[in-house]
């Protein structure tokens, strides 16, 4: 590593992406959203900006999101939108390129990662180095992950969940699901609508959900009001919501979440699976916020579970673990220069 280089982590996910800096930690956190002009293909705008275009301007303007279910799927889009994020976090005025840590979904292949290190390389990085997202949140959660005994990480952002279980290093067994927090505010918007004949955007689905949701019903229920439109009379209308009721709609979903789990520890060996039961799983992501989650998946699975320190940080603290120590966790890492 070059005196002068800058090292810098990207946590590259399907609804939003955070830069981390070695000695300055997360300078940004912006939605993966590119504006492209539909003649020439230019990129216009990106992240915040690019977000407020969305419908705005339909004819000559296309918000496109390069990423889908993690992995990329426009690859000029990317490399562009790569690019500036880095110039971004660093400034237009950096002489020389940085050294760049991005993370992809553990379950992404060859061929998806290297496209992913030859839009960083392309991007303006001098060095890139690509870590799966399980490995980076168990470490941003403080599992000792290269040690010989089994732990498993449960990472659930937005866009996917992502169960994995690493022993020395790496990613023992693993799956990943298209199910994160925004199909559960899905779920919250379609069960008023069922319900209530209630109408609600996503934000305020999400609200609903941070405010008052959780995983199991419990007894000491809150309550909510939630104005949206009425169904019928298309007049806005003001309800009150429990608790119980948002357990009710995004059962379905957190199902698949804990089916999910189930299939890993199913296919985990005795040995690692011994370790497990031992230590617990660990939650990460932002929807690990989720109130009972934790007890959810302990009642589903029989082992003991346990929510990150910040969960929402853990994979962008991870980036930033593994950058100063780029040595001891080789294993772990595919780079090319």
């Amino acid at each position: 590593m070059g005196i002068f280089s800058k090292k810098i982590g990207i946590d590259l996910g399907t609804a939003n992406t955070l830069v981390f800096i070695l000695e300055k930690g997360i300078v940004l956190n912006e939605p993966t959203v590119v504006a492209i002009s539909s003649d020439k293909k230019e990129v216009l705008a990106v992240g915040v900006e690019a977000q407020e275009m969305i419908g705005r301007t339909p004819d000559t303007i296309i918000a496109s999101k390069p990423m889908k279910d993690g992995v990329i799927a426009d690859y000029h889009v990317t490399e562009s939108m790569i690019r500036y994020f880095i110039q971004k976090s660093l400034g237009r005025l950096q002489i020389f390129k940085p050294d760049v840590l991005v993370t992809v979904p553990g379950g992404s292949t060859s061929t998806e990662r290297r496209a992913v290190i030859d839009a960083t390389i392309h991007g303006g990085a001098r060095a890139a180095f690509i870590v799966k997202e399980p490995v980076l949140a168990a470490i941003g959660a403080g599992i000792p992950i290269n040690s010989a005994s089994g732990h498993m990480i449960i990472s659930i952002g937005g866009g996917t969940t992502e169960v994995a279980v690493i022993s020395l290093g790496g990613i023992v067994t693993s799956a990943s699901k298209r199910v994160g927090g925004n199909k559960l505010d899905q779920a919250i918007i379609d069960y008023l609508k069922r319900r209530h004949n209630l109408a609600i955007g996503e934000r305020t689905a999400e609200r609903v959900k941070i405010e008052i949701g959780s995983a199991v019903p419990i007894k000491e229920e809150m309550r909510v009001s939630v104005l949206g439109r009425d169904l019928i009379s298309g007049l806005p209308k003001n309800i009150t919501i429990s608790t119980n009721e948002i357990a009710e709609a995004i059962s379905e979903r957190l199902r698949e979440i804990t089916q999910t789990i189930k299939a890993v520890l199913a296919e985990t060996p005795p040995e690692l699976a011994a370790d497990i039961m031992d230590k617990g799983l660990i939650l990460a992501g932002g929807t690990a916020l989720l109130r009972n989650l934790d007890e959810l998946i302990t009642q589903a699975t029989g082992v003991p579970t346990y929510v990150a320190d910040e969960p929402l940080l853990c994979v962008a603290k991870g980036t930033g673990i593994v950058l100063e120590n780029l040595e001891f966790y080789k294993r772990s890492i595919m780079a090319k220069r």
